[in-house]
């Protein structure tokens, strides 16, 4: 990918997934996380079968794919808290997807081409999913926010000290300082989440943006503050 032109001028575009799409995908994946397994288009193509209004991209103007957004909508009471991302996205496949009974946006992945993040790509997706849930009426989102920066940290404070730090803003991590930014706030600090990930040691947040437009007072009273 050329980046002749400052990131902050490109035109993004961010629409519903297509079958073209795949291809772009696989390879925005394969850039973004080099050495893991990339979603195939056999995965991608379920996620188009259960839940097309849940996957986007964003795209410039020749269509290439430079960032990716999956979702699914989980009934929450069937999870635990700390529960690993293979076990809210069914192993990838999203066979878990409950538009009946859930209420809960589940972010499986975000993912925007590294030679131009920090360009706004990101911020677009997070409106486009932030816009789904609203029309959905759904209660929240949530995901597992991956602690990108915490293998730098790890000797010398916990997981859930680092956590805190970022969201107090004392410190900065390049997933959940971005999200936090957006609406999120933390529910809890996770191990295991994505076992093998060399950056975050395997620990992520839990975080959630509740809609306010059909939270109740209790609900939105619940709040955590880190």
């Amino acid at each position: 990918m050329s980046t002749d032109v400052p990131p902050r001028r490109r035109y993004v575009k961010v629409r519903p997934v297509e079958p073209r799409d795949f291809p772009g995908i696989i390879a925005l994946c394969e850039r973004t996380y080099p050495g893991s397994p990339p979603w195939s288009a056999s995965q991608l193509s379920r996620h188009l079968e259960i839940f097309p209004e849940g996957q986007l991209v964003a795209v410039d103007r020749g269509q290439d794919v430079v960032g990716y957004a999956a979702s699914l909508i989980v009934y929450w009471n069937d999870y635990a808290m700390d529960a690993p991302w293979k076990e809210f996205t069914d192993g990838g496949l999203f066979t878990n997807h409950d538009p009946v009974l859930g209420r809960t946006l589940y972010g499986a992945e975000v993912m925007v081409h590294p030679e131009i993040r920090g360009s706004g790509i990101g911020g677009k997706l997070y409106e486009a999913r932030r816009a789904l849930a609203e029309r959905l009426g759904l209660l929240r989102i949530r995901a597992g926010a991956r602690l990108r920066g915490y293998a730098k940290h790890a000797e010398r404070m916990s997981a859930e000290e680092y956590v805190r730090r970022v969201a107090r803003g004392s410190l900065r991590d390049p997933t959940l300082s971005f999200q936090l930014n957006r609406g999120f706030h933390v529910l809890a600090v996770v191990p295991g989440y994505l076992k093998y990930d060399a950056e975050s040691l395997g620990w992520a947040a839990v975080i959630e943006w509740i809609n306010p437009a059909v939270a109740t007072a209790a609900e939105l009273a619940a709040v955590p503050r880190w």
